[in-house]
């Protein structure tokens, strides 16, 4: 992990700020002190996926804890954002490098034109020599607002940009196989699959109070890239260095896959499927088993409102969920064309319905 040349880094609001909600600029300053000094002078390519914008904009808005309602939330996020990015800027600015900030979502991620737009952001600026900054898009945000903490964006982020190594910085040096507060509980050194974390109770909040992650999403995002191909060290916020450089610190999560197309990963643990779609058993078998396109003919039934492009859950006549996928027809399209072949509807309706349903390159299976 220490031979590790691009890395992406994940640190959670508790790192950042005060109690109060407010930035901690000693905190941001140690922690970009560590990442100036492994990039070194381009040895190592890092990218930052960093929480704080909702906690950063507390304090400015006059609340003294993260509102549970969306529109607060968002009206936090964007002041909090602002803040955020300008913290860093003048704290890198001491070693004479520049930031460039990336917002994303989820949805965006799973689409083909901006997946690959993603990924060439965060090529370019990293090919200039600036130090991107990653976070969710919170001020428009839906169901990415409640997305874990960053957690799994820093999972699927690290797939994007086909990193070595991801590094997962939080309060808590790493995972223990009991309470951390309670005497005789140990740390997990390695995890080399489901396996090493049988039995094992993982904690769901945090101790700060203004992240909304926890163990929980920490270790599912170490499992999401871990299945990726990806090397994963979970540790606290003050053994960066230790971490970034290979030492022997936290909970170290060993590769348990093979990379897979980087969309497709988003598209299984980060999207939301705004549908459904109900298959044969026919479909069921050529989509699970043969890896097969979706064809008009195989399916039976349409659930929700959706459009081209949107993804949507390809399931079975139990209502079992086995695929998910980007849909290439609008739901209100799909009524008359369930059950007949692509021939058919080319001859009748015209050679744009000549084609999959959800093409076999836009469609994950899920496992159970």
């Amino acid at each position: 992990m220490g031979e590790a040349r691009r890395i992406v880094v994940k640190v959670g609001s508790s790192s950042l700020t005060t109690a109060a909600g407010g930035l901690d600029a000693d905190r941001v300053d140690a922690l970009v002190d560590v990442l100036a000094k492994a990039r070194g002078g381009g040895e190592k390519e890092i990218v930052l996926v960093s929480s704080g914008a909702i906690a950063a904009g507390l304090a400015p808005l006059g609340l003294e804890r993260r509102p549970k309602d969306l529109a607060r939330q968002q009206a936090a996020a964007s002041v909090g954002q602002g803040l955020l990015v300008a913290r860093y800027t003048a704290s890198f600015a001491r070693y004479g490098v520049r930031v460039g900030q990336v917002l994303l979502t989820s949805d965006d991620m799973s689409r083909r034109a901006h997946h690959r737009n993603a990924s060439r952001t965060l090529d370019k600026l990293l090919a200039m020599g600036a130090f991107p900054v990653v976070n969710e898009n919170d001020t428009v945000a839906t169901d990415e607002i409640r997305f874990g903490d960053n957690d799994r964006l820093a999972a699927l982020v690290a797939h994007l940009v086909h990193a070595d190594l991801l590094v997962l910085l939080s309060d808590i040096d790493g995972v223990y196989d009991g309470d951390p507060a309670r005497p005789g509980t140990s740390r997990i050194a390695e995890v080399r699959g489901p396996a090493d974390l049988a039995g094992v109770e993982i904690g769901s909040a945090g101790k700060a109070g203004v992240g909304t992650g926890g163990m929980v999403t920490k270790v599912e995002a170490a499992r999401i890239a871990a299945a990726a191909g990806i090397p994963v060290v979970l540790t606290n916020a003050v053994h960066a260095a230790d971490a970034l450089a290979g030492g022997d610190t936290g909970t170290c999560f060993h590769p348990t896959g093979k990379r897979s197309a980087g969309r497709l990963l988003w598209l299984q643990h980060a999207s939301t499927p705004q549908g459904s779609l109900t298959l044969d058993d026919g479909a069921v078998r050529a989509v699970v088993e043969r890896h097969s396109s979706l064809l008009p003919a195989g399916i039976a039934a349409v659930t929700g409102e959706f459009s081209a492009g949107d993804p949507v859950e390809l399931r079975d006549r139990a209502g079992h969920a086995v695929a998910r996928g980007l849909v290439n027809f609008d739901a209100r399209e799909l009524p008359q064309l369930l059950g007949r072949s692509t021939r058919e509807l080319a001859r009748e309706l015209g050679p744009a319905y000549e084609r999959e349903v959800v093409h076999r390159d836009d469609l994950v299976l899920l496992h159970p």
